[in-house]
């Protein structure tokens, strides 16, 4: 009759499972101040109407204002533009900012204050809205 002895766990695997651990605690510490940093952002939509003769003028000025402040300002995260199809002089624009602070700052560089110069007789209607971002998914390098 054979018996078993009880096993000792071999020192190395103690020593994974207190690594894995800790990673484990570092990775839900790390999403948790992920989570709380993109609370802090600022978002907005800012919804346009733009004058039908003065469209191409109003997006030439639009995209040179955005790389602007995408290359110039690191508070300026994220821009995205969009127009109705139906009615493309009705422009739609995602700004997410790092902080409040940071749109603040945005709207005093002199880029915005010559894009806002530029469209003040283009634009028809604004309406600022902000928004919480609740959710987002993309693909890797998108």
């Amino acid at each position: 009759m054979r018996t078993f002895e009880s096993k000792k766990p071999r020192p190395g695997i103690a020593r994974w499972l207190m690594v894995a651990v800790a990673i484990g605690i570092l990775a839900f510490c790390f999403n948790t101040s992920a989570m709380a940093q993109q609370k802090e952002h600022m978002v907005r939509l800012a919804k346009i109407t733009v004058d039908p003769a003065q469209l191409s003028a109003y997006n030439a000025a639009l995209n040179e204002q955005m790389a602007a402040a995408v290359r110039l300002e690191p508070g300026v995260l994220v821009y995205y533009a969009v127009a109705e199809k139906n009615e493309p002089s009705h422009i739609t624009i995602l700004e997410i900012y790092t902080d409040t602070a940071a749109y603040q700052a945005h709207i005093e560089t002199p880029h915005f204050k010559h894009y806002k110069a530029t469209v003040a007789h283009m634009v028809k209607s604004l309406e600022l809205v902000d928004v919480n971002l609740i959710a987002s998914a993309k693909k890797p390098g998108m």
